[in-house]
């Protein structure tokens, strides 16, 4: 697989009926290794490893409902609270960011009214907040650290 923008971390990797799978620390089971799925990995353990959110509070492949039909976010990090602090949207290395990007999760943050948002393809990382209009949005350096 490529290596991504993000510090090296240990996956465990394994074939299973020629099939590449990577281990999700989430679901707890390995899953096919597809270009995203290594991006989502390697954001899970960003997540943990580096901005020490604790893995109970991480969810990843959910589905929710919006406008009538079901969506599912790439990976949720949990508030103490339970309302959603950090929505992540992943893609594939070979997809580029763009405006589409940015408008899906947009559309996603004002169904589930997350605080913070990260759009990555593994090679580049956007961190923002959206205005309380939906209009725009308001790039940060960096995600917050986990604060108990």
């Amino acid at each position: 697989m490529q290596e991504l923008n993000f510090p090296p971390y240990h996956m465990r990797l394994k074939n299973s009926e020629n099939k590449p799978l990577i281990w999700d620390l989430i679901r707890k089971k390995y899953v096919v290794l597809s270009p995203e799925e290594w991006v989502r990995q390697h954001v899970v353990h960003f997540l943990n490893q580096a901005l020490k959110y604790p893995l109970r509070h991480i969810q990843v492949e959910r589905s929710f409902p919006l406008y009538g039909t079901v969506k599912r976010f790439d990976i949720a990090v949990y508030a103490p609270s339970g309302g959603i602090h950090i929505l992540v949207e992943c893609k594939s290395p070979s997809v580029s960011i763009d405006q589409h990007t940015f408008d899906q999760i947009a559309r996603y943050q004002l169904a589930l009214h997350s605080s913070f948002l990260m759009v990555t393809n593994g090679l580049n990382h956007y961190f923002c907040v959206l205005d309380q209009e939906g209009q725009g949005y308001q790039f940060l350096p960096q995600l917050p650290a986990y604060q108990p």
